[in-house]
């Protein structure tokens, strides 16, 4: 009887990550299901769940796990109980989490507690908030681990998991970027409204520890981008807490210079990329995607702090002017080297080709703590 794969997916970034694993996964012959939750769900950040419906061959199941303004320790606690009720009637063979965000510590977290054997992506990374806790926490309730570089398996190491369950196979979203995205750039522009001519892409997300600065932050950086007399994408942030202050400060960017999204469609996210003279903000996307294409990308404030390093990533701090100022004169339009950091493009096959060794499944689920000799 085939296996049966249940991602998990609340935001469209780790969906990004989860749909090229979910595609090798089912074309491998596996039963893949997504469990479809948090911001996915919201109509505000663009109803993203409906990307999910779009992929051909899984089952979906949707659950809203928050409301407007619901703390963060209140959507862990609905989160848990609507997935514990599901997989107790669906019972699957393996539960995939992604990454650092809430909705996954949940699902973790009913996972272990119901023995279900369960998979973390791309653990074992350091960032400067709150997600990295997360990040750890979901390394150390799941069995196994598939990690995006070296570094991150040392790190899940650190953490006392068994070498032979860590599996480094690169940041899964570089597979799809490695390719064509589907859809010319022609096509991005009219479905979106875009603008002609050059422009760069921002996404400035909230730091939950900096709740309070974040719209402080956010006017200073969006005021330094506008006085570069540049076009931009801007992209909304998620949902954490200090989120409306960003959003407050994005109403008020002029249109005719700053084309506002609530979400796009991956495909036509990596073709804006690709074609992007640089990008700006605190997405783990301008830390692996953007050294990855090659593009100058401008890391703000402390949200990827250590996350990673590459010829074209280059960083400063939200009110610093000058520095944002001077990257966007020296560095619009330029191309660089790709950057394999992150891996090159093949983590989908990676992931199944681990999927598929008995061993895999045959792993004990009571786990011990690994020191490190």
């Amino acid at each position: 009887m085939e296996k049966s794969l249940l991602f998990v997916t609340g935001t469209r970034a780790d969906f990004g990550k989860l749909e090229p694993l979910a595609i090798a996964a089912r074309d491998a012959g596996f039963q893949v299901s997504f469990f479809v939750t948090g911001m996915h769900m919201l109509g505000r950040y663009g109803l993203t769940k409906l990307e999910v419906m779009r992929l051909r061959g899984v089952a979906v199941h949707e659950f809203l796990n928050q409301r407007p303004g619901d703390p963060q320790d209140v959507v862990l606690a609905k989160t848990v109980i609507g997935f514990s009720d599901f997989v107790t009637e669906h019972r699957p063979d393996l539960i995939i989490v992604h990454g650092d965000r809430v909705e996954a510590l949940a699902c973790a977290l009913v996972a272990s507690t119901n023995y279900i054997r369960s998979a973390h992506i791309e653990g074992g990374e350091v960032s400067g908030t709150i997600d990295e806790i997360f990040r750890h926490c979901n390394s150390k309730l799941c069995a196994h681990h598939f990690v995006s570089s070296p570094e991150a398996a040392r790190r899940v190491m650190a953490l006392g998991e068994p070498e032979q369950a860590i599996h480094v196979i690169g940041s899964p979203e570089l597979d799809f970027h490695s390719g064509p995205s589907g859809v010319a750039l022609d096509e991005v522009r009219r479905h979106y409204d875009l603008p002609m001519g050059e422009y760069g892409i921002c996404t400035f997300h909230p730091v939950t520890s900096e709740a309070g600065t974040m719209g402080a932050q956010a006017r200073a950086l969006f005021g330094a981008l506008e006085q570069s007399n540049r076009q931009f994408v801007v992209i909304a942030p998620n949902n954490d807490p200090g989120s409306e202050d960003i959003f407050a400060a994005m109403e008020a960017l002029p249109p005719t210079r700053f084309r506002v999204l609530p979400s796009m469609r991956f495909a036509h996210f990596s073709e804006l990329m690709k074609n992007a003279s640089c990008m700006v903000g605190n997405s783990s996307a301008g830390v692996r995607e953007a050294p990855f294409l090659g593009i100058p990308s401008l890391d703000i404030g402390t949200r990827q702090t250590a996350r990673g390093n590459a010829p074209s990533l280059f960083s400063a701090a939200a009110q610093d002017s000058t520095a944002i100022a001077q990257f966007l004169a020296t560095q619009w339009g330029r191309r660089y080297d790709n950057h394999t950091g992150f891996g090159s493009g093949t983590a989908a096959e990676a992931f199944v080709t681990v999927l598929g060794q008995a061993s895999f499944w045959n792993a004990p689920l009571q786990k011990r703590f690994h020191d490190i000799a």
